[in-house]
């Protein structure tokens, strides 16, 4: 019997705003009816570790929906389209900017708006899962050790208070992290999820999950081919403009630090 596999799709805003953090909300509409009508279940976070953990059995093909940084437009343009097709979702929210605007490196110009913690425990009470995010949305590998212990520790710590239950999933800002890093989020929770363009296998580790990056597939032709299994090919090559780039910015492999 294969592996599952498993597509963990990376969106932030959905909106009309310039930028590849953005889609606009009738593409992100087509894409969610694609799948719907695709027939590949859409799975929660909580089902991929439960299954890593031997307690239930995914299927051969699925699909995980995940949210970074909490924009408004999630609760507006985003949740109802999820809900009224019954998919399960997770929001990565960093606890300090909740309320608030976007104020990190690349952020958008002008900056976009934050769901405040009254929103976001409505949208738990219908059925969104909430994650963490760290507090500031810093580069967590441009930390010292006890300043991403604060940034990771601090942020489960607000979210447990806020939603009566502790996050169980993480994803570092920006998708960067290193082998300590994952080491430390481990310890408060269950899975992490990067920016590293991939499908998820049972041989991911639990704590640098790869995500697609849902700005890559706005053509709905070529996202209709990839739910249809004919996506390889595209998947492959942007993998490779992706390596590339790293190479032309950073061609001797140092690091960040």
């Amino acid at each position: 019997m294969p592996e599952p596999v498993i597509d963990i799709l990376m969106y932030h805003s959905i909106s009309a705003q310039a930028g590849a953090t953005s889609i606009a909300p009738d593409v992100f509409a087509a894409q969610m009816r694609a799948i719907a009508r695709s027939g590949v279940p859409v799975v929660a976070l909580d089902d991929l570790v439960s299954a890593r953990a031997g307690r239930t059995t995914l299927p051969p093909r699925a699909i995980i929906l995940t949210f970074d940084d909490g924009y408004t437009d999630f609760a507006a343009t985003a949740w109802p389209v999820i809900r009224d097709l019954g998919m399960p979702v997770t929001v990565f929210l960093p606890s300090g900017h909740v309320g608030g605007i976007e104020s990190w490196r690349g952020h958008a110009e002008p900056p976009r708006p934050l769901m405040d913690w009254d929103t976001i425990a409505t949208l738990a009470a219908e059925g969104v899962d909430f994650g963490g995010h760290t507090v500031s949305h810093p580069d967590l590998t441009a930390l010292s050790q006890g300043q991403r212990q604060d940034e990771i520790a601090q942020s489960h710590a607000k979210l447990s208070a806020q939603l009566g239950r502790p996050p169980r999933h993480f994803a570092p800002p920006y998708g960067l992290s290193d082998a300590p890093i994952r080491q430390q989020i481990a310890t408060l929770y269950q899975s992490s999820c990067g920016t590293r363009l991939g499908q998820a296998n049972a041989q991911s580790d639990l704590f640098d999950l790869p995500r697609l990056e849902m700005f890559y597939y706005t053509d709905p032709r070529r996202w209709q081919a990839h739910l249809a299994g004919r996506g390889a090919p595209y998947l492959a090559l942007r993998q490779g403009l992706r390596r590339a780039r790293r190479l032309v910015l950073n061609p001797w492999g140092l690091s960040r630090k």
